[in-house]
């Protein structure tokens, strides 16, 4: 097993989410790891968890990661949180990532869970995405 490529992985996914311009018109820059500290925006992007497997056979190391993207949003109903959630969707389903370490062997989104959450009622959409990582 290796999981020397999931650093790369998440760089690539925030750069792909950061510079997408149909998910930037409905949140902006609001996409993070960490989130700051202070207000945040209504609606954001977070980066979450990740389970990884090994998944190396004859040709090299390799994993399969199974990833979260969150948006939350404080907008009455989901229709804000479901758009930004398709955007996301759209911007690590489209094509390709480019990796610093290794190559993606595929993307594919798995599932999601909407709901509210928190005593201000938050909307809360957790994509779950799985990708194959390879290193030669």
């Amino acid at each position: 097993m290796s999981y020397r490529t999931g650093a790369a992985l998440q760089a690539a996914i925030y750069e792909r989410l950061a510079g997408d311009p149909g998910l930037g018109a409905l949140i902006g820059e609001a996409i993070y790891d960490a989130l700051p500290r202070g207000s945040l925006p209504r609606t954001y992007v977070s980066l979450g968890p990740e389970d990884v497997r090994d998944a190396s056979d004859a040709t090299g190391a390799g994993a399969l990661h199974r990833f979260t993207v969150s948006v939350i949003s404080d907008v009455g109903g989901f229709e804000t949180a479901k758009a930004a959630a398709g955007a996301v969707s759209d911007a690590l389903t489209g094509q390709g990532l480019e990796l610093s370490r290794g190559y993606l062997v595929r993307l594919s989104f798995d599932r999601a869970r909407a709901r509210r959450v928190g005593a201000k009622d938050r909307r809360r959409i957790d994509l779950r995405f799985v990708a194959r990582v390879a290193e030669d």
